[in-house]
């Protein structure tokens, strides 16, 4: 298939993205050579990266003198894809910097994919992701699903956390009790809270959440994940966007990744608000894994080229059929599936 050409003006763009690039690494090399060369390099030691800044990073020290200090660090060339979270080897420096040597194996990663379908680190060896919700803006199981099989691929349990329950009323608590309890049938935690009923301080169901873990909180905008935040750090000068009356969508408050230490023990990973996972990137393999109860179908079709779209002997109607798989779930499953595919082609026909 031939591939799509590029204009003059986007060929000249791609060499500037690329010349600016090697420009900045050229530099970081060269403050990492006078660093070395001047012997103002101390000694390895452990340290965890607490916030990423573009080609350089906040680390701070687990041992030593420096332990507990917060150190601004350049990284080698040689290291790519650092993220908050990671855990590093680093040496200190004389003048308030220092240099990442190497970084430590990770228990996970959390990755989303960009505008473009490329996958983006977002932050390493989380406990748990935090998945916020609330009656406004009203929550829908195909966003929530979304965000899940983001999480099954990654292996990192998820919490349904409902915000805002203060909002309940006559007209949404039947709903949303019924969706809760189809993610409690397949096994996920949901907690009940409202960060607005508790004040300026975290809601005890918030607390026996994120005591002695590490967290992520992701979610739709307007579901209150900042003012979660803001009660669980109080001296954090942390934005709190509004939600708009005229849309019903919140406004993104946070704008890069940072690891923040809970005063009741536990780390907090504040993320880059998501209004929604793109799948795009994922096979409908991984697809069907994301799904709890379907992941032990995969490979009982009649046919091996299923598409699970109605397609004649699909294992996954069946059992929707004989009630293992609820009907809003599989409503669900073929919407994304569905989403990603034509995502897919049409990624396909521009090569």
């Amino acid at each position: 298939m031939a591939k799509r050409r590029l204009n003059k003006q986007q060929q000249w763009r791609i060499q500037k993205i690329q010349a600016e690039r090697t420009a900045r690494v050229s530099r970081k090399e060269k403050a990492i050579e006078e660093l070395t060369e001047a012997g103002e390099l101390g000694p390895e030691q452990q340290g965890l990266i607490i916030a990423h800044y573009g080609q350089q990073l906040d680390v701070e020290g687990l041992e030593g003198e420096h332990q507990g200090q917060v150190v601004r660090c350049f990284v080698r060339a040689n290291i790519d894809g650092l993220v908050t979270g990671d855990k590093v080897i680093w040496r200190p420096g004389k003048s308030e910097t220092g240099v990442i040597v190497a970084r430590c194996e990770r228990t996970n990663l959390l990755q989303r994919p960009d505008n473009f379908g490329a996958l983006k680190p977002v932050a390493a060896n989380i406990d748990h992701i935090i998945l916020v919700i609330a009656p406004e803006p009203e929550p829908h199981d195909n966003l929530i699903d979304r965000y899940l099989v983001a999480a099954e691929s990654t292996d990192i349990p998820v919490v349904i956390l409902l915000n805002k329950t203060d909002l309940l009323t006559d007209r949404n608590q039947q709903a949303i009790d019924q969706l809760l309890e189809r993610y409690e049938t397949l096994g996920y935690k949901v907690v009940r809270t409202s960060a607005m009923a508790s004040g300026s301080t975290p809601s005890p169901q918030v607390e026996d959440l994120v005591r002695n873990q590490t967290s992520v909180f992701v979610g739709q905008s307007g579901v209150g994940k900042s003012s979660i935040i803001q009660t669980l750090l109080p001296d954090e000068l942390l934005r709190v966007g509004a939600l708009s009356e005229s849309t019903g969508k919140g406004t993104h408050t946070t704008t890069t990744a940072k690891l923040f230490h809970l005063a009741i023990g536990g780390d907090l990973i504040d993320s880059p608000g998501i209004r929604e996972f793109g799948l795009w990137h994922m096979t409908p393999q991984e697809l069907e894994y994301g799904f709890r109860e379907i992941r032990d179908l995969i490979g009982q079709c009649k046919f091996r080229n299923c598409r699970h779209l109605g397609d004649p002997g699909c294992a996954i109607d069946t059992a929707a059929e004989e009630g293992r798989i609820s009907y809003p779930r599989l409503k669900s499953f073929h919407r994304i599936l569905k989403d990603m595919t034509e995502q897919q082609a049409r990624g396909l026909k521009l090569d």
